[in-house]
């Protein structure tokens, strides 16, 4: 029996017992695997629509294929339902319920408040360091620009806090005007906190209060003849005027809300979110759901906030330029997350629906370009397909690059392209273990060793690449093709090494495939731009991440493998050492004269490093 039809005697099994109730059902596959969550108004009438894939989308259809039981909760109400949806989504992520390929948590301001002088940082991901948070911003480029701007205007530091313990003199942030150094006194505590406070207040959409304050303090400093804090007063005001005539969006009677707009044309589905927290606009993000052909745009808009609410905090008001499917339900499951009331609506007049409609022409704008940039991939796909040979459009292409800093910190990294473009949720690094310093080779065959070493793993996941696309030129693609050869899946992919030209030009690339002389492309090929787009995207990714993984070996600090070290006694330690290395360093009798640190403690540090 085919996959598909034993997944629709499997869902007719279940469908014979079930009541006209409401409730929620559960997809599972091999081995109990959760495929899909989805909730009804009547739990017969909706599983039973299953049993008849022909009128179901793809993604429903292999959904379906995959399917080898099931579970089913009744409730009381389709409220209920709805609510148990959510939170079975939130918790498990389910393979078919995502609508998003960017899981990416949005990034926040963080100031601090573990220490005396509170320090400004960009954060994402779980708040679990003490302080106050401010967002979600659109993109890290928006935190950075807002991180910039309170640095000129109200001067907070950012170094940590072990730098700042150990400096004798300003940095250059003081010189350059963007710090007050409190490390070394040049500020008194309570005007560094007036300077937090203040910093808040316009994050909290207080900037106009502001504006007042500086221009009375700026007259002051003026009838006084202190026309150096005059000025210095003078340019605060006018970088907070110059940020609240930028604001492009402007909701008088709204502090915090979310503007969503979505459009479609062609089968592509777009969605605009703009965040506005405290009266200001936060940025925007753009997303391009894979959205069910036929789908009603009030259906995937259902979805598109179910799963968005799923990964983000919930907000008061909802605006958007068409109400989704069941949006009165949904406004109740997002009360609850919330704790208090939130509303979906789509305004018909007023500034709200001057402001939806921006979004709505955001979106569509966001949409064409998106449509330009598939029809260009999709031209470049057919152009690679014919380049290479190969008996089908690519439905997989995968990317490999090495990055290292002077032999340190190797790392392998591959990039994944469909017909979708870029999928970054497939993207993996490889930590090279095994490989000398500098060997490329040696590097590009133990990435190659990891990745396809494990048949079996690999056809399960159906995760067979179309083509396979290394960064060098002929000695990388014999080493490949050697460790390829030695797993035996060589005859399975097709492998090509791209160059870079003379004087590494783009334009001029060497491409090297076994069994065939070297050749080149002409310089306005559109494979060959393609190309060069997916091997720039895998230079960039592996830099990236070697750059992480190189910040993370100079921020680690030789106390962290001390057993039993906690954040108090590695602090006490480091305040009065000055570092990790002189506390390595440090005698016996030196430890135990540090605050905190008990005789046995002082002990085990010391044999930890003399031992």
């Amino acid at each position: 029996m085919k996959p598909l039809e034993t997944g629709i005697e499997t869902i007719r099994s279940y469908q014979k017992t079930l009541s006209d109730k409401p409730g929620v059902y559960r997809m599972l596959g091999e081995d109990g695997k959760l495929l899909y969550v989805g909730k009804a108004k009547n739990l017969k009438r909706r599983v039973a629509s299953y049993t008849r894939p022909d009128a179901l989308p793809m993604r429903l259809k292999r959904m379906i294929a995959e399917t080898r039981s099931m579970e089913i909760v009744e409730t009381h109400t389709e409220l209920e339902a709805l609510l148990l949806e959510f939170n079975l989504i939130k918790e498990l992520n389910p393979a078919y319920n995502i609508l998003l390929k960017d899981d990416k948590a949005f990034p926040h301001i963080l100031i601090t408040r573990d220490h005396h002088y509170p320090r400004l940082v960009k954060h994402r991901g779980k708040q679990t360091i003490k302080g106050d948070y401010f967002g979600p911003f659109a993109s890290v480029g928006a935190v950075g620009r807002t991180i910039d701007t309170i640095q000129k205007i109200f001067q907070l530091r950012n170094c940590t806090d072990n730098y700042f313990e150990n400096r004798k003199r300003p940095c250059l942030q003081y010189h350059i005007k963007r710090c007050t150094a409190p490390c070394v006194g040049y500020i008194s505590h309570d005007d560094y906190q007036k300077q937090v406070q203040d910093a808040e207040d316009f994050l909290n959409g207080k900037s106009q209060k502001l504006q007042h304050s500086f221009a009375k303090e700026m007259k002051k400093a003026a009838d006084s003849q202190k026309y150096e804090t005059a000025a210095w007063y003078r340019d605060r005001i006018k970088a907070l005027t110059a940020i609240q005539s930028s604001q492009i969006i402007n909701l008088q009677n709204t502090k915090n809300a979310d503007v969503i707009a979505i459009v479609e044309d062609s089968g592509l589905t777009c969605i605009t979110v703009f965040f506005i927290r405290n009266g200001q606009n936060f940025g925007n993000r753009t997303y391009f759901p894979k959205a069910d052909e036929g789908e009603p745009l009030q259906e995937t808009l259902g979805r598109f906030l179910i799963e968005f609410y799923t990964r983000n905090p919930v907000v008061p008001e909802i605006i958007v330029n068409i109400l989704p499917t069941d949006h009165i339900i949904l406004s109740e499951v997002l009360t609850k997350q919330l704790g208090k009331k939130a509303v979906i609506l789509s305004p018909s007049r007023g500034d709200k629906k001057a402001v939806i409609e921006m979004a709505t022409r955001n979106a569509q704008s966001a949409l064409e370009r998106h449509k330009a940039q598939k029809t260009s991939d999709q031209e470049g796909l057919k152009r690679v397909q014919e380049i290479f040979e190969l008996d089908e459009l690519p439905q997989r292409i995968e990317v490999y690059d090495n990055s290292h800093t002077g032999g340190d910190h190797m790392l392998g990294a591959m990039i994944v392209a469909s017909p979708e473009g870029f999928e970054k949720p497939q993207y993996r690094k490889f930590n090279l273990r095994d490989t000398d310093a500098s060997d490329d080779y040696g590097g590009m065959r133990e990435v190659m060793k990891r990745r396809f070493g494990k048949i079996e793993k690999i056809d399960a996941d159906d995760t067979w690449p179309d083509l396979v696309l290394i960064d060098g030129g002929k000695g990388q693609l014999s080493s490949v093709t050697e460790i390829l050869e030695e797993l035996g899946v060589l005859d399975k992919i097709t492998l090509v090494a791209i160059a870079k030209g003379p004087d590494r030009n783009a334009g001029r690339e060497d491409f090297y495939m076994n069994g065939r002389a070297p050749f080149r492309l002409p310089p306005n090929d559109v494979g060959l731009f393609y190309l060069q787009r997916l091997r720039d995207e895998a230079h960039r990714f592996a830099i990236g991440s070697m750059r992480v993984r190189r910040a993370k070996t100079i921020e680690k600090s030789p106390l962290d493998d001390v057993p039993g070290i906690g954040p108090k006694r590695k602090k006490a330690l480091l305040t009065y050492f000055g570092s990790g290395k002189a506390v390595a360093r440090a005698g016996l009798v030196d430890l135990k004269r540090v605050e905190g640190i008990s005789k046995a403690f002082a002990e085990k540090i010391y044999n930890h490093f003399h031992g």
